[in-house]
Protein backbone atom coordinates (compact mmCIF):
# COMPACT_ATOMS: atom_id res chain seq x y z
CA UNK A 1 0.00 0.00 0.00
CA UNK A 2 1.39 3.43 -0.96
CA UNK A 3 0.70 7.01 0.29
CA UNK A 4 -2.03 7.43 -2.09
CA UNK A 5 -5.69 7.76 -1.40
CA UNK A 6 -8.56 8.73 -2.88
CA UNK A 7 -11.65 9.99 -1.05
CA UNK A 8 -15.11 9.35 -2.30
CA UNK A 9 -18.51 11.20 -1.20
CA UNK A 10 -21.53 9.29 -1.57
CA UNK A 11 -24.08 11.39 -1.82
CA UNK A 12 -27.73 10.20 -0.58
CA UNK A 13 -26.67 6.32 -0.46
CA UNK A 14 -29.86 5.90 1.39
CA UNK A 15 -32.28 7.82 -1.16
CA UNK A 16 -30.84 7.02 -4.55
CA UNK A 17 -29.81 3.37 -5.02
CA UNK A 18 -31.74 1.97 -7.65
CA UNK A 19 -30.49 -1.64 -10.06
CA UNK A 20 -27.60 -1.71 -8.07
CA UNK A 21 -26.07 1.72 -8.42
CA UNK A 22 -24.22 1.32 -4.99
CA UNK A 23 -22.12 -1.79 -6.99
CA UNK A 24 -20.38 1.63 -8.62
CA UNK A 25 -18.79 2.41 -5.38
CA UNK A 26 -18.18 -0.92 -4.63
CA UNK A 27 -15.97 -1.20 -7.89
CA UNK A 28 -14.34 1.95 -7.36
CA UNK A 29 -12.71 1.39 -4.33
CA UNK A 30 -12.20 -2.05 -5.43
CA UNK A 31 -10.30 -1.23 -8.80
CA UNK A 32 -7.93 1.20 -6.24
CA UNK A 33 -7.26 -0.92 -3.48
CA UNK A 34 -6.38 -3.62 -5.46
CA UNK A 35 -3.38 -1.10 -6.91
CA UNK A 36 -2.33 -0.17 -3.34
CA UNK A 37 -4.02 2.85 -3.62
CA UNK A 38 -6.07 3.83 -0.52
CA UNK A 39 -9.88 4.65 -0.90
CA UNK A 40 -12.36 5.70 1.62
CA UNK A 41 -16.25 6.47 0.96
CA UNK A 42 -18.09 8.74 3.43
CA UNK A 43 -21.64 8.48 2.40
CA UNK A 44 -23.69 12.24 3.46
CA UNK A 45 -27.69 12.25 3.03
CA UNK A 46 -30.35 14.27 4.48
CA UNK A 47 -29.16 16.84 7.25
CA UNK A 48 -25.15 15.75 6.48
CA UNK A 49 -22.96 19.11 5.13
CA UNK A 50 -20.82 18.94 2.59
CA UNK A 51 -17.44 20.18 2.90
CA UNK A 52 -16.24 19.28 -0.66
CA UNK A 53 -12.79 20.33 0.24
CA UNK A 54 -12.75 16.71 1.48
CA UNK A 55 -13.40 14.79 -1.40
CA UNK A 56 -12.06 13.42 -4.26
CA UNK A 57 -14.88 11.65 -6.41
CA UNK A 58 -18.07 12.45 -5.82
CA UNK A 59 -21.10 9.63 -7.05
CA UNK A 60 -25.16 10.26 -6.68
CA UNK A 61 -27.32 7.25 -7.65
CA UNK A 62 -30.51 7.02 -9.26
CA UNK A 63 -34.07 6.95 -7.35
CA UNK A 64 -37.43 7.62 -7.91
CA UNK A 65 -38.61 10.64 -9.70
CA UNK A 66 -37.94 13.66 -7.56
CA UNK A 67 -41.37 14.17 -5.20
CA UNK A 68 -38.51 13.81 -2.34
CA UNK A 69 -39.06 17.56 -1.55
CA UNK A 70 -37.24 16.64 1.65
CA UNK A 71 -34.12 15.56 -0.36
CA UNK A 72 -34.43 18.62 -3.19
CA UNK A 73 -34.53 21.05 -0.18
CA UNK A 74 -31.50 19.45 1.75
CA UNK A 75 -29.60 19.47 -1.49
CA UNK A 76 -30.45 23.31 -1.27
CA UNK A 77 -29.27 24.09 1.63
CA UNK A 78 -26.78 21.87 2.75
CA UNK A 79 -24.90 20.89 -0.32
CA UNK A 80 -25.48 22.99 -3.45
CA UNK A 81 -23.16 25.81 -3.09
CA UNK A 82 -20.05 23.08 -2.26
CA UNK A 83 -21.39 20.97 -5.17
CA UNK A 84 -20.90 24.18 -7.26
CA UNK A 85 -17.35 25.03 -5.94
CA UNK A 86 -16.00 21.20 -6.53
CA UNK A 87 -17.22 21.21 -9.95
CA UNK A 88 -16.09 24.46 -10.61
CA UNK A 89 -12.66 22.90 -9.19
CA UNK A 90 -12.89 20.20 -11.74
CA UNK A 91 -13.25 16.97 -8.97
CA UNK A 92 -14.78 14.16 -10.27
CA UNK A 93 -18.42 13.43 -10.72
CA UNK A 94 -20.79 10.53 -11.61
CA UNK A 95 -24.12 11.16 -11.46
CA UNK A 96 -27.17 8.18 -12.43
CA UNK A 97 -30.14 8.46 -13.42
CA UNK A 98 -32.23 10.88 -10.66
CA UNK A 99 -28.91 11.96 -9.42
CA UNK A 100 -27.82 13.17 -13.13
CA UNK A 101 -31.03 15.06 -13.35
CA UNK A 102 -30.63 16.59 -10.36
CA UNK A 103 -27.57 18.60 -11.39
CA UNK A 104 -29.65 20.46 -13.72
CA UNK A 105 -31.77 22.78 -13.77
CA UNK A 106 -35.98 21.43 -13.48
CA UNK A 107 -37.44 18.79 -13.88
CA UNK A 108 -41.42 19.16 -15.49
CA UNK A 109 -43.59 16.52 -14.72
CA UNK A 110 -46.14 15.02 -18.28
CA UNK A 111 -49.06 16.79 -16.42
CA UNK A 112 -46.80 20.20 -16.10
CA UNK A 113 -45.48 20.21 -12.45
CA UNK A 114 -42.04 21.67 -12.54
CA UNK A 115 -39.82 20.35 -9.62
CA UNK A 116 -36.36 22.89 -9.60
CA UNK A 117 -33.19 21.34 -9.21
CA UNK A 118 -29.76 22.42 -8.18
CA UNK A 119 -29.19 24.29 -11.76
CA UNK A 120 -25.39 23.75 -11.30
CA UNK A 121 -25.47 22.81 -15.27
CA UNK A 122 -27.49 23.92 -18.38
CA UNK A 123 -30.08 21.39 -19.24
CA UNK A 124 -33.22 20.40 -17.99
CA UNK A 125 -35.53 17.06 -18.20
CA UNK A 126 -39.04 16.49 -19.15
CA UNK A 127 -41.17 13.60 -17.96
CA UNK A 128 -43.41 11.71 -20.99
CA UNK A 129 -46.18 9.14 -20.32
CA UNK A 130 -44.06 6.20 -21.98
CA UNK A 131 -41.04 4.98 -20.38
CA UNK A 132 -37.68 4.41 -21.99
CA UNK A 133 -36.73 1.02 -20.71
CA UNK A 134 -33.90 -1.69 -21.41
CA UNK A 135 -30.33 -2.66 -21.94
CA UNK A 136 -28.58 -0.18 -24.10
CA UNK A 137 -25.26 0.71 -26.04
CA UNK A 138 -23.60 3.97 -26.80
CA UNK A 139 -20.42 4.83 -27.91
CA UNK A 140 -18.35 7.40 -26.07
CA UNK A 141 -14.84 7.50 -26.90
CA UNK A 142 -14.50 10.24 -29.56
CA UNK A 143 -15.84 12.65 -27.51
CA UNK A 144 -14.55 12.19 -23.42
CA UNK A 145 -11.31 11.32 -24.53
CA UNK A 146 -10.53 14.85 -26.58
CA UNK A 147 -10.93 16.59 -23.44
CA UNK A 148 -10.04 14.55 -20.35
CA UNK A 149 -6.82 15.33 -19.17
CA UNK A 150 -6.07 11.60 -17.97
CA UNK A 151 -4.25 9.36 -20.47
CA UNK A 152 -6.49 6.69 -20.51
CA UNK A 153 -9.50 6.14 -22.98
CA UNK A 154 -12.99 5.27 -21.96
CA UNK A 155 -14.38 2.06 -23.54
CA UNK A 156 -15.17 2.50 -27.04
CA UNK A 157 -19.04 1.27 -26.46
CA UNK A 158 -20.52 1.57 -22.97
CA UNK A 159 -23.65 -1.19 -22.13
CA UNK A 160 -26.07 -0.42 -19.22
CA UNK A 161 -29.68 -0.61 -17.97
CA UNK A 162 -31.92 2.23 -18.65
CA UNK A 163 -34.71 2.91 -17.44
CA UNK A 164 -36.82 6.39 -17.27
CA UNK A 165 -39.54 8.90 -18.38
CA UNK A 166 -37.80 11.91 -18.40
CA UNK A 167 -35.75 13.19 -21.23
CA UNK A 168 -33.27 15.31 -20.84
CA UNK A 169 -32.18 17.87 -23.56
CA UNK A 170 -28.82 19.50 -22.92
CA UNK A 171 -27.78 23.24 -23.19
CA UNK A 172 -25.34 25.24 -25.77
CA UNK A 173 -22.07 23.70 -24.94
CA UNK A 174 -23.09 21.01 -22.77
CA UNK A 175 -21.99 17.60 -24.32
CA UNK A 176 -23.17 14.38 -24.11
CA UNK A 177 -21.26 11.22 -23.38
CA UNK A 178 -21.73 9.54 -26.31
CA UNK A 179 -23.70 8.52 -29.30
CA UNK A 180 -26.68 5.74 -28.73
CA UNK A 181 -26.10 2.57 -30.51
CA UNK A 182 -29.02 0.32 -29.12
CA UNK A 183 -31.89 1.91 -27.00
CA UNK A 184 -32.83 5.36 -25.83
CA UNK A 185 -30.36 7.64 -24.14
CA UNK A 186 -31.19 11.56 -23.02
CA UNK A 187 -33.97 11.33 -24.79
CA UNK A 188 -36.22 10.01 -28.11
CA UNK A 189 -35.20 12.05 -30.59
CA UNK A 190 -30.99 13.43 -29.89
CA UNK A 191 -29.72 9.95 -30.34
CA UNK A 192 -26.94 10.89 -27.42
CA UNK A 193 -26.79 9.67 -24.19
CA UNK A 194 -26.00 11.81 -20.75
CA UNK A 195 -24.10 14.69 -19.62
CA UNK A 196 -20.25 15.65 -19.88
CA UNK A 197 -19.38 19.11 -18.31
CA UNK A 198 -15.86 19.71 -17.00
CA UNK A 199 -15.21 16.51 -15.15
CA UNK A 200 -18.67 15.57 -14.50
CA UNK A 201 -20.37 12.67 -16.09
CA UNK A 202 -23.90 12.04 -16.08
CA UNK A 203 -25.78 9.11 -17.74
CA UNK A 204 -28.85 6.96 -17.46
CA UNK A 205 -26.82 4.06 -16.80
CA UNK A 206 -28.07 1.97 -14.52
CA UNK A 207 -26.58 -2.16 -13.91
CA UNK A 208 -24.20 -0.71 -12.11
CA UNK A 209 -22.66 1.19 -14.76
CA UNK A 210 -18.70 0.33 -13.64
CA UNK A 211 -18.19 -2.88 -13.22
CA UNK A 212 -19.12 -3.84 -16.85
CA UNK A 213 -17.13 -0.95 -18.27
CA UNK A 214 -13.62 -0.51 -16.11
CA UNK A 215 -12.03 1.16 -18.80
CA UNK A 216 -14.57 4.00 -18.16
CA UNK A 217 -14.20 3.46 -14.19
CA UNK A 218 -10.44 4.20 -14.86
CA UNK A 219 -10.73 6.97 -17.04
CA UNK A 220 -13.02 8.47 -13.58
CA UNK A 221 -10.21 6.95 -11.03
CA UNK A 222 -7.23 8.47 -13.30
CA UNK A 223 -8.55 11.69 -13.57
CA UNK A 224 -9.26 12.14 -10.05
CA UNK A 225 -5.51 10.84 -9.54
CA UNK A 226 -4.48 13.70 -12.32
CA UNK A 227 -6.47 16.44 -10.35
CA UNK A 228 -5.19 15.31 -6.87
CA UNK A 229 -1.69 14.63 -7.30
CA UNK A 230 -0.87 15.92 -10.49
CA UNK A 231 -0.52 14.04 -14.08
CA UNK A 232 1.76 11.63 -14.73
CA UNK A 233 2.41 11.53 -10.72
CA UNK A 234 -0.01 8.12 -10.08
CA UNK A 235 -0.38 5.88 -12.92
CA UNK A 236 -2.44 2.94 -12.51
CA UNK A 237 -1.18 -0.50 -13.46
CA UNK A 238 -3.00 -2.98 -15.21
CA UNK A 239 -5.41 -5.36 -13.75
CA UNK A 240 -6.53 -8.51 -14.61
CA UNK A 241 -10.19 -7.78 -16.21
CA UNK A 242 -11.49 -11.13 -17.36
CA UNK A 243 -14.50 -11.57 -15.72
CA UNK A 244 -15.34 -7.82 -16.28
CA UNK A 245 -14.79 -7.74 -20.20
CA UNK A 246 -16.61 -10.88 -20.38
CA UNK A 247 -19.32 -9.20 -18.58
CA UNK A 248 -18.84 -6.20 -21.21
CA UNK A 249 -18.34 -8.56 -24.64
CA UNK A 250 -21.63 -10.30 -23.97
CA UNK A 251 -23.92 -7.44 -23.76
CA UNK A 252 -22.06 -5.59 -26.70
CA UNK A 253 -22.78 -8.88 -29.20
CA UNK A 254 -26.24 -9.05 -27.46
CA UNK A 255 -27.11 -5.30 -28.19
CA UNK A 256 -25.19 -5.49 -31.76
CA UNK A 257 -27.91 -7.80 -32.82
Amino acid sequence: MNDYQINICHLYPDLLNLYGDTGNIICMKSRLERRGIKCEVTGLSVGDKLNAADFDLFFIGGGQDFEQDALLKDADQNKKADIRAAIDDEKVFLCICGGYQIMGQYYRTWDGKQLDFMGLIDFYTEGHEKRMIGNYMFECDALIALDNAAEIKADDLIVGFENHSGQTFLGEGIKPIGKVLSGYGNNEKAEYEGMHYKNVFGAYCHGPMLPKNPRFCDLLLQTALDRKYGRGTVALTELDDTLENNAHNYMVNRLSK
